[in-house]
């Protein structure tokens, strides 16, 4: 009687290929959903937790029902169940996107022969994609990317890196831990570098006012003779400073002659004297020229490369800052090729990164290989 040797195989060792395919598609789209109340909530300083998903219009509280991702948005016409108020596309967009990323993730990573064992891997990817979407909305909006994104990103890469090695192509945890912090080093330190170096040298923009021309200075923005500038568009940090000599100055109960002016989101200096500018709702002012700050990247994109270094290590860190700058170009020079030239002025440069990290993940070393091949 001969002996036969039996090897246990799990089930889910035998499920296809493709039904996974169709799990993280859909899952995809279940996280996008969630990715929503995070690109309405973080920025705002609002639990992600609770309240449960409302109607931002009526407040009315959406039962699981009318919560299935894209079908809901699809049925329901973009309005609300219950106000009929619109919903923005934004809502239905994330959510395929999210999708989509899902199954990138999977095609990219997943392994066709051994599908079980490429789930990890294939899921981290994943979950780093869906940061990069929200990272991208958030600062589409808010010029801002939360430190829940930046800081908690490179954490977490970081941490992932010692459980699964496979994230920094080795099988050894030590030297996935340490590609993961030269990432962060790495990305973080060089944007850091190319930040101060530009804040140095472009930092200020000169803007002339034509003789005898009046600017105003209200709650909500600056008034300049030919335009109006929001104060989001020019703070983007409490260190950010307007600048201006005056030969007249009037405020709604005081005046002042050939008086210097220095207004930064937390104080408004007037000369010697220093103002709350939360109390000063109205400020006329004559010149000649006027000095904005002027910034093409911010700290949330320094830590915004650390996170991305901790996931793709120092080469998918200096990848995604080469790109980046191409695709910035690229669309600037579009756009005033468009006649849009101001626009390119207000566009956030995170989502540039987060694309450039985006090539890399799909197909950065293949670029490379394809580039530098002898």
């Amino acid at each position: 009687m001969g002996t036969e040797t039996l090897i246990y195989q799990s089930p889910w060792e035998a499920v296809p290929f493709h039904f996974w395919s169709v799990v993280f598609l859909v899952f995809g789209c279940v996280v996008g959903s969630f990715l929503n109340v995070c690109i309405h909530r973080m920025p705002l300083g609002i639990s992600i937790v609770s309240p449960p998903s409302h109607c931002p219009h009526c407040k009315y509280a959406i039962p699981f029902y009318l919560n299935i991702p894209l079908f809901t948005w699809l049925a329901l016409r973009g309005r609300c169940k219950n106000c009929w108020a619109p919903i923005s596309f934004r809502y239905f967009l994330v959510e395929l996107l999210t999708g989509l990323a899902f199954l990138g993730a999977w095609l990219r990573f997943g392994h066709p022969d051994h599908p079980l064992p490429s789930l990890p891997l294939a899921t981290v990817f994943a979950v780093f994609l869906a940061g990069l979407i929200v990272a991208t909305f958030i600062d589409f909006e808010h010029f801002i990317i939360p430190d829940e994104i930046t800081i908690g990103g490179a954490v977490l890469g970081f941490g992932v890196s010692l459980f699964l090695p496979e994230l920094h192509a080795t099988t050894s945890a030590g030297v996935a831990m340490f590609r993961s912090a030269l990432g962060i080093v790495f990305g973080a330190g060089v944007v850091y570098v190319i930040l101060r170096l530009g804040k140095l040298l472009f930092g200020r923009q000169h803007l002339k006012i034509t003789p005898g021309a009046k600017i105003y200075f209200t709650e909500t923005a600056l008034f300049l003779p030919n335009q109006e500038i929001p104060w989001e568009e020019i703070f983007y940090r409490k260190s950010d400073r307007i600048v201006l000599t005056a030969r007249r100055v009037e405020l709604v109960d005081r005046g002042y002659a050939s008086a210097t002016i220095r207004l930064s989101p937390a104080v408004l200096e007037i000369d010697d004297e220093s103002l709350n500018p939360a109390e000063v709702g109205y400020l006329e002012a004559e010149c000649d020229e006027i000095i904005l700050p002027r910034e093409a990247m911010g700290l949330g994109d320094v830590k915004f490369m650390g996170a991305i270094g901790a996931f793709l290590g120092w080469q998918g860190a200096f990848f995604s800052l080469m790109v980046s700058s191409l695709i910035g170009a690229a669309v600037g020079l579009s756009l005033i090729a468009l006649g849009r030239r101001e626009w390119s002025s207000r566009m956030p440069y995170g989502p540039y990164i987060a694309l450039a990290a985006v090539v890399w993940v799909f197909a950065g070393r293949k670029i490379l290989v394809a580039l530098f091949a002898q």
